[in-house]
């Protein structure tokens, strides 16, 4: 059975975790040979472990790989074996994490290289991740390696946070536009139209649609819902179809305002992680077919493996880059440089630089777009309740 513990290591530092136990005793005792001192144990029931199923939907976040990743370097350039250094870690994260870190230690307790160790949790680690992993091994400069993916890695959360926080506020008003106007179809509508059929009022033709569609969402709620999640069932089911995915990839860059957003963010993503692979001393054909595997487009998948089957002819990479008409013009002409000056890594993070820059503006540009968007929506949808709710109380009261 499973035990949940906290604990206190020798300098006081508070440590949770799980042990596999037969009684509250055994687990104690497990926990104390851990060199920890027991605080509290109990037993883990399945049907009631809601944090832990949570914990699993969520995944594992980049946060948590980011401090993992830091960790684990500063620990093995301190001179700690890894197994060590896994031990110390697997106490120090979430249970999950910590199941997922310790089948990890054991592997390479059993002689597994710490690449393949990895690559057994692709959900966790990447193939970019595993690739630098696999690179730092084969040159024996792995801290150097863990730095830089953990120096990735923490921009990427840095990035991400900032397009999260930019699209709070739009998302709140357009939820609370869509939550105001559901509120007036459902509760108030209704009773308006018992006062209107009371004094027999004439009603306008906009007035008898909105009262249409508010008696059908009353009446036939189920429907309606199970119409919304069928359309959302519908499309994730057509974008996971090859020609659906296809569509959408090669679509999802044209879309007005977002497309350069996200086409922004891929470039960024993708000039880093060829620096980072090209600068761990990974070879130039290796690195794109790993970034052409963790790009997340198939579009681009497709043009990077031509790229890939050209600089294996002999072509230079900035030549297939040129030649491409998936990237930019500036991709080509940077790597240019790279490849004259042999210093294709620093190009490449500067090229990764420029474009996260213009991914900020871009996401700038989305909120400063959308407000206005909302706003002008949030009058139209307002404005016709309004038309269609006073006018008939206007007619009521000209009668009298």
């Amino acid at each position: 059975m499973k035990y949940a513990y906290k604990a206190k290591d020798s300098m006081g530092t508070l440590i949770k975790g799980i042990v596999e136990a037969t009684d509250d005793n055994h687990a104690a005792s497990l926990v104390s040979a851990q060199k920890l001192i027991p605080i509290s144990v109990s037993p883990i029931h399945p049907g009631l472990d809601l944090e832990k199923y949570i914990a699993k939907i969520k995944g594992i976040s980049l946060s948590e790989l980011a401090s993992f990743t830091r960790q684990l370097a500063t620990m093995l350039n301190a001179g700690l074996p890894l197994t060590d250094a896994l031990n110390i870690l697997k106490l120090q994260t979430t249970p999950q994490f910590s199941e997922i870190i310790g089948k990890i230690m054991d592997d390479v307790q059993n002689g597994l290289e710490l690449s393949i160790a990895l690559a057994k949790h692709p959900k966790v680690f990447s193939k970019v991740y595993i690739a630098l992993i696999k690179a730092g091994e084969t040159a024996g400069v792995m801290e150097t390696i863990l730095n830089r993916l953990a120096d990735t890695l923490e921009k990427g959360r840095e990035f991400e946070s900032k397009v999260k926080g930019a699209l709070v506020y739009p998302i709140i008003v357009f939820i609370g536009m869509i939550g105001v106007m559901g509120l007036m179809m459902v509760v108030v509508v209704p009773k308006l139209t018992v006062m209107y059929k009371e004094f027999g009022t004439n009603l306008p033709i906009a007035t008898r649609i909105l009262v249409g569609l508010s008696d059908f969402s009353v009446q036939y709620w189920w429907i309606v819902a199970l119409l919304v999640i069928g359309v959302i069932l519908g499309i994730k089911r057509f974008l996971k179809t090859p020609f659906g995915r296809r569509w959408w990839d090669s679509k999802q860059y044209d879309v007005p305002v977002f497309g350069p957003m996200q086409n922004m963010i891929m470039l960024t993503e993708l000039t880093r992680t060829l620096a980072l692979l090209v600068g761990a001393g990974v070879s130039i054909v290796e690195a794109l077919q790993v970034v052409s595997g963790a790009v997340g487009n198939v579009v681009i998948e497709s043009e990077l493996k031509k790229i890939v089957a050209k600089v294996e002819k002999g072509y230079s990479l900035s030549i297939s880059f040129a030649e491409s008409q998936s990237f930019l013009p500036i991709i080509g002409q940077m790597v240019a440089v790279g490849e004259e000056t042999g210093k294709l890594d620093d190009v490449l993070t500067k090229l990764s630089h420029y474009f996260e820059n213009n991914s900020e503006n871009a996401v700038k540009g989305l909120t400063t777009a959308i407000e206005p968007i909302i706003i002008i929506l949030m009058g139209v949808g307002v404005g016709f309740l309004v038309f269609t709710i006073v006018m008939p109380i206007y007619n009521l009261t000209s009668q009298f």
